[in-house]
């Protein structure tokens, strides 16, 4: 008779005591077990955990102890990390096949659901999103498939409301009175009780603040906090933008009492212990427009080689952890610029004066020294604490001009031989790019210019020059040195990662480029470099930019990470964000991870431990998201508005999205797109194609695809939607 096997796994042999405990201790007066040690246990038990089983497991019995082991089980749970069932269990939300991510809402209702951990996305029924907004964080289970093959989640529990206050026109109908908001994403109605109208009129613009959020049965509800007016003045495009996308924009007094000692100097005390670097000619390359300047670079000649020093403005010594400030720029996440307003991530104390590398005057840094090989390999990295005086503030178009042979008119000559070694190195690091198989789409970037009252003069498109693209080069070099010489410490940081297609896309991509005559190299699994070399050679083709938009959709977007999985288009095995501190925090984090490691502490004693860098990575890969859509919603009503006095007008343009309701166009001259209608086109019945990215005819056979050139006539401008509607002249 055989015996019978058992299903059962063995329970893994834990650690007798916290691996963490020493950090827990200088954290708190009275240290109880780490989130690390509790997902542990977690992970090893067989089902959920109640409290009093964990905390007889950890062998706690203080009742201080009990009440902490209590809060940190909520943080635990608010955070994702772990899953309260409702028997009051704890338990790991990847042992109940739940998923957890963001939520991006669709105009018509429905939704999808984000995971933190990658993957495809869950799509969440109109049912599913009657309780939750564009932005929420959620824990989800998968529940099936839909009809279009896509994975449809359920919602479980929301972890983290994303919207408190929010603009939109205001309607007051038979005594019923609410608001449709500004942001498409958010399609619910607010419902606004009498006492809380503020005197706002049918037809305002008004901003609310969320009172009660939507539930099973009822709406959400909402107060009037401020009349904004009938139609939208020149500049209130920010304002609404800053309140649907929740952008902290204003300093708690606290923050405001902290940044009271800051002058405009550099205090004595402040360079001790530090190394001088006033006597090496630094210099910054930005806009013609900037204002903060985290970046300094100088470069010479080493051997056969190079040493290129990357001076980063030192705002970790000035923004201390766990202070009102830090906590601001944590929740801020990065500064947002929108055409003609920044919204800071530091006060302007900081950002533009204390912390900015600005000419002639001494600055504290943190500077990332590389010795450079004659084949553009980082042989050796050193930090410093430093001290600096930049040389000179240049502009992109002037050391462009010099590359191009105009030396003659530039004011400084005593930095050209500087400038050129710059530009030697840039060629050859730009040679170990190609080399390494680094794809490159260049697009250019549209700049708004500002008449009288803050209306649009004109759009005019802004393309890269070598100056760009050299001081890119450095800060590339620099951000993959600090991730190679944290890793040798055996630190635990943010990674800068980027994803490569995933399968599905990928079989979208290749059947695409099938029908085009091309082909990817790199069966299952291309790299940056399949990508670099199918790009050099449809640089002649007209159709381009049609590939070049189709090879961009292919990709996921990049986020910060504790786990290393490379940056795929750059082609790099580790990257980091480590040149821009005023601006983003992940930044911030890698300079304290540096600084750290030049104290000679242990890397398990540093400050954020694997739990908070996975939030922290969360946390500023969605402020980065949001700044992008705030950013992009306040200049699509700037279009709008540009273009409400021009119906009528013809215009030549690009096709630059194809959908099933239509066609989106690029409008030559004006750089702004409108959509035409499928019922606007010719008279035919049209299929969408969304592998080719085609609309065709069924009776014509005429097609309508990505890149190709149209003709067409501006028929209606929708300010408040932000609609531009074109028909084919």
């Amino acid at each position: 008779m055989s015996r019978k096997s058992t299903s059962k796994k063995r329970a893994k042999k834990l650690p007798d005591f916290d691996p963490y405990l020493d950090r827990e201790k200088e954290k708190y007066d009275n240290p109880i077990p780490s989130r690390e040690f509790i997902i542990m246990h977690l992970t090893n038990a067989s089902k959920p955990m109640r409290l009093n089983q964990i905390a007889e497991t950890l062998n706690l019995t203080d009742p201080d102890a009990l009440e902490g082991l209590r809060r940190r089980l909520k943080a635990m749970a608010r955070d994702g990390q772990i899953v309260k069932t409702r028997r009051n269990g704890y338990g790991l939300a990847n042992k109940m096949d739940l998923v957890k991510g963001r939520v991006i809402g669709h105009p018509d209702g429905y939704g999808f659901l984000v995971p933190d951990e990658g993957g495809t996305d869950l799509f969440l029924s109109e049912k599913q999103m009657w309780q939750i907004f564009h932005g929420d964080r959620i824990l989800a289970n998968v529940i099936g498939v839909n009809g279009r093959g896509k994975r449809e989640g359920a919602l479980v529990e929301i972890l983290e409301r994303n919207t408190k206050e929010l603009t939109g026109r205001f309607f007051d109908k038979k005594g019923i009175a609410y608001i449709e908001p500004d942001n498409r994403r958010i399609p619910h109605r607010i419902m606004i009780l009498k006492e809380n109208v503020n005197h706002a009129k049918h037809g305002d613009i008004v901003m609310v603040r969320i009172i009660d959020y939507p539930n099973q049965y009822e709406p959400a509800i909402g107060e009037v906090i401020s009349v904004l007016g009938q139609e939208r003045a020149p500049g209130m495009e920010v304002d609404i933008a800053i309140c649907d996308y929740n952008l902290p924009h204003e300093w708690s007094e606290d923050v405001s009492k902290e940044i009271q000692h800051f002058g405009e100097e550099v205090p004595q005390s402040a360079m001790q212990n530090r190394t001088d670097f006033r006597d090496i000619p630094f210099v910054t390359i930005d806009g013609e427009d900037a204002r903060d300047f985290d970046d300094a670079v100088y470069c010479e000649p080493r051997g056969k080689g190079w040493l290129l020093r990357v001076a980063i403005a030192d705002v970790s010594a000035y923004v201390k952890p766990n202070t009102a400030l830090d906590q601001e720029a944590q929740t801020r996440g990065n500064s947002v610029y929108f055409p003609n307003r920044v919204i800071p991530m530091l006060p302007e104390v900081l950002s533009n004066g204390l912390c900015s590398l600005n000419p002639q005057v001494d600055r504290l840094c943190v500077i990332c020294e590389m010795a450079i090989d004659m084949y553009g390999r980082t042989r050796r990295t050193h930090f410093y604490e430093g001290i600096m005086r930049s040389a000179a503030r240049l502009t992109y178009n002037e050391v462009a001009a010099i590359f191009e042979g105009q030396r003659e008119q530039f004011k400084q000559p005593e930095l050209l031989p500087q400038l050129d070694n710059l530009y030697a190195l840039y060629q050859l690091l730009l040679k170990k790019r190609q080399k390494r198989g680094a794809f490159e789409i260049d697009v250019p970037e549209i700049k708004i210019l500002f008449g009288q009252q803050q209306k649009i003069d004109k759009l005019v498109a802004l393309f890269r020059n070598d100056a760009h693209k050299l001081i890119e080069e450095m800060m590339l070099a620099a951000n993959v040195a600090t991730a190679e010489w944290l890793h040798q410490h055996d630190m635990s940081f943010l990674y800068r990662i980027h994803n490569g297609p995933t399968e599905d896309k990928l079989t979208e991509l290749r059947t695409f480029l099938n029908e085009l005559g091309l082909r990817l190299y790199g069966k299952e699994k291309p790299q940056a470099k399949h990508y670099g070399k199918l790009l050099e050679k449809i640089t002649d083709r007209p159709d381009t930019r049609l590939i070049q938009t189709v090879l961009l959709r292919s990709m996921k977007m990049a986020i910060y990470t504790p786990d290393n999985v490379g940056h795929f288009g750059l082609s790099f095995d580790s990257y980091t964000h480590f040149t821009s501190p005023i601006r983003r925090y992940p930044d911030l984090i890698i300079h304290r991870a540096i600084k750290h490691v030049l104290k000679g502490k242990p890397p398990e004693k540093f400050l954020y431990d694997y739990g908070q860098l996975v939030d922290l990575g969360e946390h500023c890969s969605s402020t980065e998201r949001r700044a992008d859509e705030a950013t992009r919603d306040a200049i699509s009503w700037l279009k709008c508005e540009y273009m409400k006095d021009k119906i009528g007008n013809v215009y030549e343009g690009l096709i630059t999205a194809v959908t099933s309701f239509g066609i989106f166009v690029e409008l030559d001259g004006v750089f702004i797109e409108g959509l035409v209608h499928v019922t606007a086109l010719d008279e035919d019945y049209y299929h969408f194609d969304p592998v080719r990215h085609c609309l065709v005819g069924e009776f014509s056979g005429r097609i309508y695809r990505l890149a190709d050139r149209v003709k067409v006539k501006l028929m209606r401008v929708n300010v408040e939607e932000k609609k531009i509607d074109l028909e084919l002249a």
